[in-house]
């Protein structure tokens, strides 16, 4: 919060569940950095993202985890960036983790098997050349243009709230691009993040979420050749199963298994709509599709 408040004039609203008590997450003084206070009821990332921005006044709109703890010069570097090309929906910064020795990502990429990753996820952090264009950022942190979102936006907001969290971010990326809107990271824009903490709140650490939005995002961005392609993703999850089994990670397992009736319950609602197409060969990475920093890791 104190670095948010560094990188004034801006506007902060923070989104919290209905009912949880503001002092149970800052003291006094930080508290009174808070511009607004809002409360929302409709369970999610998304939504909450949704409500807030709804609400925010500004031309560009942030979106900061709880988890994230962003650097002096971020958002001067950000805004920079979306002020130079009129075409760039969305920017984001080098995210590290919080002892910075590792990137966390610096934005969304395909691995060969069609599962988004975080770009540059666990690389060295001083040896790391992140890229400049992007498929889409990342929501962990992140600045998006308001007029960008306005074009894409569903009825509550520019996130799908059917996906709760997780490839939430990516979904929002390929509508942008599919309406003609690029993304960019800027490197001198630096962010600390300890990764996943309220993900790991949920049941099966958020794997019924991950692998169960992949498909259903992946439905709307093919239209009617995904299930062309379903095969070949539904085997990555096997793969995927048969690892967390292998390592004894049984709730791991068990999340990939209920993604399966994720998946399946919400598809009606996503498949053949092509809503989003999006060609995704040049956003593959160029890597072993099997490498352990190459899997889910949104």
């Amino acid at each position: 919060m104190a670095a948010l408040v560094r990188q004034r004039p801006l506007e902060i609203l923070v989104v919290i569940p209905t009912g949880l008590d503001p002092n149970l997450l800052l003291n006094e003084h930080q508290r009174d950095w808070v511009d607004r206070w809002i409360e929302v009821d409709r369970a999610g990332f998304s939504a909450a993202n949704n409500l807030g921005m709804s609400l925010a006044r500004g031309r560009y709109l942030a979106t900061v985890n709880d988890d994230a703890v962003i650097e002096d010069g971020w958002l001067d570097a950000l805004l920079g960036a979306l002020a130079n090309d009129s075409k760039v929906a969305a920017v984001q910064g080098l995210n590290l983790s919080l002892d910075g020795s590792a990137v966390d990502g610096c934005g969304i990429g395909w691995n060969a098997w069609w599962q988004a990753i975080q770009l540059g996820h666990g690389r060295k952090a001083g040896s790391f050349q992140p890229p400049t264009e992007l498929f889409g950022v990342s929501a962990t942190a992140a600045i998006y243009r308001r007029s960008a979102l306005d074009a894409v936006t569903f009825e509550h907001g520019p996130f799908d709230e059917t996906l709760f969290a997780y490839y939430e971010d990516v979904d929002l990326a390929a509508r942008l691009r599919a309406a003609g809107w690029t993304a960019r990271c800027v490197p001198d824009a630096r962010a600390r993040h300890a990764g996943s903490v309220s993900g790991r709140r949920l049941p099966y650490g958020g794997r019924q979420l991950i692998h169960g939005n992949r498909h259903l995002i992946l439905a709307r961005l093919l239209g009617r050749s995904f299930w062309r392609h379903w095969p070949r993703l539904a085997l990555r999850d096997v793969l995927d199963l048969l690892r967390e089994l292998s390592r004894g990670d049984i709730s791991g397992a068990l999340g990939i298994t209920a993604a399966v009736g994720r998946a399946l319950r919400h598809l009606p609602a996503y498949a053949h709509t092509g809503a989003a197409s999006v060609e995704l060969r040049p956003w593959v990475i160029d890597r072993p599709s099997l490498d352990p920093a190459d899997r889910n890791t949104l």
